[in-house]
């Protein structure tokens, strides 16, 4: 039954149920419908006229209000229709715009199945015509022989494509260097060869024409080497040059090897030779690089040969600038040089007017490599005991005598330690524990006038400080180098002063080479003892002092690397332990 059946059915049921009401109902009914739509007309009249009344005579709010009032009546009649679709009743309108949107839109599902049938369609023609082809194939027999022999026609074309190539052979002097991939690449390898060993030798050279051979043709893949391995083949048939791993120190070219990763290595072992469990660092101070070029064949080293010249030393020129105080004999004595030989390197110096800020030119032997060693070092150390004197009118001058003993404290250091090429050159304390305080020692000393100057037998300390270096060997770390100490080092502030062990006479006062600033006392008693590295003397030579007289001051001059006094003990020329002497 249509929509339009069900409407009227409803309308016929209607009217038979208003004809079933008694006639007299009917009429009150009319009544009351005729009057409240005369109410009903009223109204509106009136609204309308309270509401002109309220609207604003604007133009432009009248406008906007009309703009309004239409959005909301499309969006009803959208919601209308939606809920239409969804019933899926027919949507109606009797507006033009919206009967061809709904009928566009109730269109779609039809060319949609319109498009499915001829896609669908299309198929099948392609999957008849398919089988169509393949049953005329199978109706068609082929000789197995036609398939064998195309089979090992296109296996044999795959393995011979896999086994040759074109490719250029490359002779010199009748012997066969390599093969590479083209001519070309053949002429580029002996035009940049001759190009290295010119630059290499430092004249121009060319390759003899006659000599080097070209021969393309089909040859084995693996036949074919890289092209830098080719040029090093023909380097090594000519004999001129060489590629090679170089050691280069300071921008200076030490030695040559053809073996890679031996340099390294060999950097590496000196690193170790110089390290311990407790080192913290070690390096180079130079800036050491290696690189790969060709080098002339003669420069190629035995390794050993290249460790032995890192070891080694050279001659290199060392400058010095002229400061105030500074003498020609004395900057020449200072660095292990004669005047004369100063005055070689400076020719043209007027010897006796040195101006302050001129530079000299020096001569020294340093090491090609100098090997930086920072470790951290623990150790108990002597604390120096404090000494304090009496005076006493009953003894001589320079004499004393010990009432009561002193002690030397102990402490325990941590402290980090700079080696530059096995020499001690920084010391840096990071802690210091006292492990037992020192025992100041008592004394007596004399202030009666000595009749005659004469040594007393027995030796003081020279300075109050701590003992920085004993006598004997002294091995420097990682076993680089050792040297035998020949007295004692006492750490003491610059300036501090420095007392004669004994009465005795001065035999020398002056600059003595790695001692800087030197006292050497004779005690005529087949003994002598030096003091050096001093910053200033207080005696000269053949001067008579006593035991306790003040001869020079604490310095750092000489071979030193801090203030401290050095102090030998010699018998007949041979030196003695210091510590067995001094009371």
């Amino acid at each position: 039954m249509s929509q339009e059946q069900k409407k009227q059915k409803k309308q016929t049921q209607g009217g038979k149920r208003l004809n079933a009401q008694p006639a007299e109902s009917r009429e009150k009914r009319s009544g009351a419908i005729a009057t409240a739509v005369r109410e009903e007309q009223r109204v509106p009249r009136r609204a309308v006229a309270e509401r002109r009344e309220e609207e604003p005579s604007d133009a432009l709010t009248r406008c906007t209000r009309r703009v309004v009032s239409q959005l909301r009546r499309i969006r009803r009649r959208i919601h209308m229709i939606v809920r239409e679709q969804k019933a899926r009743n027919f949507p109606e309108s009797d507006r033009l715009p919206i009967q061809l949107a709904l009928l566009l839109w109730n269109m779609i599902p039809m060319w949609a199945s319109l498009f499915w049938e001829h896609t669908w369609g299309r198929r099948k023609q392609l999957l008849r015509r398919g089988a169509a082809m393949w049953s005329r194939l199978e109706h068609r027999k082929g000789h197995p022989v036609v398939f064998l022999g195309a089979a090992c026609v296109l296996a044999v074309l795959i393995l011979l494509g896999s086994t040759y190539t074109r490719g250029t052979t490359v002779t010199y002097d009748g012997d066969v260097v390599g093969v590479v991939d083209s001519e070309a690449t053949a002429k580029a390898i002996v035009s940049n060869l001759e190009t290295v060993t010119t630059r290499t030798l430092g004249r121009s050279y060319q390759i003899d024409g006659d000599l080097v051979q070209y021969s393309t043709g089909w040859l084995k893949r693996q036949e074919v080497k890289e092209r830098d391995v080719v040029e090093e083949d023909l380097s090594e048939e000519i004999g001129l040059v060489t590629p090679a791993y170089c050691l280069y120190v300071d921008g200076e070219r030490i030695g040559a090897t053809p073996y890679e990763g031996a340099l390294e290595e060999l950097l590496e072992q000196l690193q170790q030779a110089a390290t311990t469990e407790e080192t913290i660092s070690c390096s180079f101070k130079e800036e050491v690089e290696i690189k790969q070029e060709y080098v002339a064949t003669e420069e190629i080293m035995n390794l050993g040969y290249l460790a032995e010249t890192l070891y080694s030393t050279k001659t290199a020129e060392v400058t010095y600038e002229v400061k105030k105080g500074d003498t020609w004999s004395q900057i020449a004595e200072n660095h292990g040089l004669t005047s004369k030989e100063l005055l070689a390197l400076n020719p043209g110096y007027d010897i006796n007017k040195l101006q302050i800020g001129e530079v000299l030119t020096l001569s020294a032997s340093v090491p090609y490599l100098t090997m930086t060693v920072v470790q951290q070092e623990r150790y108990v150390e002597d604390v120096m005991y404090d000494i304090q004197y009496t005076d006493s009118a009953n003894m001589y001058k320079g004499d004393e005598k010990v009432t009561s003993a002193g002690q030397f404290g102990a402490a325990d250091v941590v402290a980090n330690v700079t080696y530059v090429n096995g020499e001690e050159t920084e010391r840096t304390i990071l802690s210091s524990v006292t492990l037992k305080e020192p025992v100041t020692e008592e004394r007596l000393r004399g202030t009666k006038a000595r009749p005659t100057w004469y040594p007393t037998g027995t030796f003081r300390w020279p300075v109050s400080g701590r003992i920085t270096s004993y006598f004997g060997g002294r091995r420097s770390p990682g076993g680089i180098g050792s040297t035998n100490h020949k007295g004692i080092d006492i750490a003491a502030p610059k300036g501090t002063p420095v007392y004669a062990a004994d009465g005795g006479t001065v035999t020398y006062a002056g600059w003595m080479s790695g001692y800087g600033y030197l006292v050497r006392i004779s005690h005529g008693n087949g003994y002598e003892t030096y003091y050096g590295h001093n910053s200033r003397l207080l005696v000269s030579v053949g001067q008579k002092v006593y035991k306790g007289q003040q001869i020079a001051k604490v310095g750092s001059t000489g071979n030193s690397t801090g203030n401290h006094c050095h102090f030998e003990v010699r018998y007949n020329g041979v030196a003695k332990n210091p510590l067995n002497y001094l009371r």
